[in-house]
């Protein structure tokens, strides 16, 4: 069976539902939601680096987890109510100091209890910053 993307869950929505919550006090921005898919970005701000200079692993777990996260709200399935996250990784290949991040969420498994989630960050250039995956509980 295919989860399918809910109709009422829409970028606009998704913007609402953000407002005074963490991902709107890091800036993240969605931009592109799709069957299987879904895209956001953030801007580097000197406030979202670690003390070295470059930018904080945590960060970049918000902006990935934030946008596997809409992605799974866009797609819970038929009566499910939300979500919440059981597991997340990250494993982090480069970084970055000023411009935008982009992570892009795909779905690995939509399924009725569980979802799995990927998503590749990269710099605004497209240069791999990370590749992060999470497993959401489908809650009814």
């Amino acid at each position: 069976m295919t989860t399918l993307l809910r109709p009422e869950v829409t970028l606009d929505a998704l913007r609402q539902r953000q407002k005074g919550r963490l991902p709107d006090l890091l800036g993240i921005e969605v931009l592109t939601l799709d069957q299987g898919t879904l895209t956001g970005e953030l801007t580097i701000r000197p406030d979202l680096l670690a003390p070295n200079g470059f930018l904080h692993a945590a960060t970049v777990v918000a902006l990935a987890d934030t946008c596997c996260g809409y992605a799974c709200i866009a797609h819970l399935p038929e009566k499910a109510q939300n979500f919440t996250t059981l597991e997340l990784k990250s494993n982090h290949v480069s970084t970055a100091r000023e411009g935008k991040i982009v992570a892009k969420a795909s779905a690995v498994h939509l399924g009725r209890s569980t979802q799995v989630w990927d998503a590749t960050v990269t710099s605004g250039e497209g240069k791999l910053i990370a590749m992060f995956r999470c497993t959401q509980m489908i809650l009814y």
